[in-house]
């Protein structure tokens, strides 16, 4: 396993924090709340958190290097992993006590798909930071189906109608087109067969109840699972010939050469949520001042990386350059952290929220964020069979605790570490998002209503179908 430790030496003396708030840290549905008026010391101080060498796992690193945890009272160890499975089993068998996860990892376990595990999070971690590159061969074939500006540079966004030619080439030729993914549940697995279906290249079904779990059943082009450090290698080696992932995976090809960013998933999907930090059930039970504390380190240290305008980025991207962290080349990661992206060799262009960590409620875990990945994973065939809008619901508020995050938001307001406008109104708040508008093919998604959602697109599963 691939492991990059740092551990907190010291820290300072800590208090206890009071406010006038309920700690609502019971499980939603089940287990009775603990309710306080005042946030007690840390159960557990000793804490070792993993994640994967992208840039998303920022708010880690920052909460660590200023002493964000260090002010709640809790040395912790934080531990690069050498994919997402051993990072989650890490989580589940208790040998890290939390970890960056991707966004469908919590949700997966807790339904069973995969490993079985209780898993939530209080925290989601950021909103953009993925992109789709083809190799340098594949774009030179997708360029003439592409609109030109008056400067001779792509129109973007670029969609998968101009790959769907190339794709159907490969096919006559008998040749499989082959592209990487970083994960059966990940963002980018379901933002990559997003952007293919709405070209009308289908991304494939998987089967479960029939054991098939390839994800390639039907599909003109063929998705598989590569860990996101070595996506660039394997592109170059042309085993695939393009791939979804998050940064500085995307703009690391761009340096090298070998390949061109297409389109980013905020043109696949504007604001989209990332990244959550997950950890088990029993953790949040067990340990809920900690678990508090812990979130609340975590929201400090995204609004230091948003705050000003992203002033704070050239030091971030300094931080995460570090070999312990992310270890990509500072300028690599500085392409996409600091509010801009490279497409093609030297088209480098504004995007200043490719990379959002706090900015439009980022941070908050929307039951709606939950339900989306929900109906992709239906969509897919991952959950094999209908089910009513009601068990959508009730499994994004078993994963997805906006609870926890509202005591830990409630506490820094207290403490006025923070302003109550910078959070949703949690008065009123209802955990999901207003209809949003901003993807790709023009499609509505409310997360009240996940089956019309699923009903609207031409590709995928619909009601009452069954591979």
């Amino acid at each position: 396993m691939i492991r990059s430790t740092i551990t907190m030496q010291w820290k300072k003396p800590l208090k206890k924090i009071t406010a006038s708030l309920a700690l609502a840290v019971g499980v939603s549905g089940g287990v009775a709340s603990v309710n306080a008026e005042e946030l007690g010391y840390p159960e557990k101080e000793e804490l070792t958190f993993g994640f994967i060498k992208l840039t998303d796992m920022a708010p880690i690193a920052v909460a660590y290097e200023k002493g964000f945890f260090e002010d709640e009272g809790l040395y912790v160890t934080i531990e690069a992993q050498a994919n997402w499975k051993v990072l989650l089993d890490g989580v589940i068998d208790g040998r890290l006590d939390g970890a960056h996860m991707l966004a469908g990892q919590p949700i997966a376990a807790t339904m069973g798909f995969g490993t079985k595990a209780d898993i939530i999070t209080p925290f989601s971690m950021d909103l953009n930071g993925n992109g789709i590159t083809v190799s340098n061969a594949i774009w030179d074939e997708m360029k003439p189906n592409i609109p030109k500006m008056d400067d001779g540079r792509p129109v973007h966004p670029i969609k998968a109608d101009a790959l769907k030619p190339v794709v159907e080439k490969y096919k006559e030729e008998g040749k499989p087109f082959n592209m990487g993914m970083v994960f059966p549940v990940s963002t980018h697995n379901y933002e990559l067969r997003y952007w293919l279906a709405a070209g009308g290249i289908h991304p494939g079904f998987y089967a479960p109840h029939k054991g098939d779990t390839s994800g390639q059943i039907d599909a003109d082009a063929l998705l598989s699972v590569t860990p996101p450090p070595q996506m660039p290698a394997t592109l170059e080696a042309g085993t695939i010939y393009g791939y979804c992932v998050g940064e500085p995976w995307n703009q690391q090809a761009v340096f090298k050469g070998i390949g061109v960013p297409v389109v980013t998933d905020y043109e696949i999907w504007k604001d989209n949520p990332e990244k959550v930090f997950g950890i088990t059930k029993e953790f949040a039970e067990k340990y809920p001042n900690t678990t508090v504390r812990v979130t609340r380190a975590l929201i400090r240290a995204a609004m230091w990386l948003d705050e000003n305008n992203n002033a704070n980025r050239p030091e971030a991207v300094k931080i995460l350059s570090q070999s312990n962290y992310v270890g990509a080349d500072y300028e690599v990661i500085a392409n996409s952290m600091t509010g801009t992206f490279e497409y093609e060799k030297g088209d480098k262009r504004e995007v200043p929220d490719f990379n959002v960590f706090f900015r439009y409620n980022a941070t908050y875990p929307y039951y709606s964020d939950a339900i989306w990945y929900l109906t992709q994973m239906r969509r897919w065939g991952q959950i094999s069979e209908d089910k009513p809008d009601a068990w959508y619901k009730e499994l994004a508020a078993k994963v997805y605790r906006p609870d926890i995050y509202a005591a830990a938001a409630k506490s820094l307001i207290e403490e006025k570490l923070a302003a109550a406008e910078q959070f949703p109104d949690f008065t009123t708040e209802d955990g999901y998002r207003n209809p949003q508008t901003h993807f790709i093919d023009g499609i509505v998604y409310n997360g009240q209503k996940p089956n019309e959602y699923i009903e609207k697109f031409a590709i995928g599963l619909k009601s009452g179908q069954k591979l």
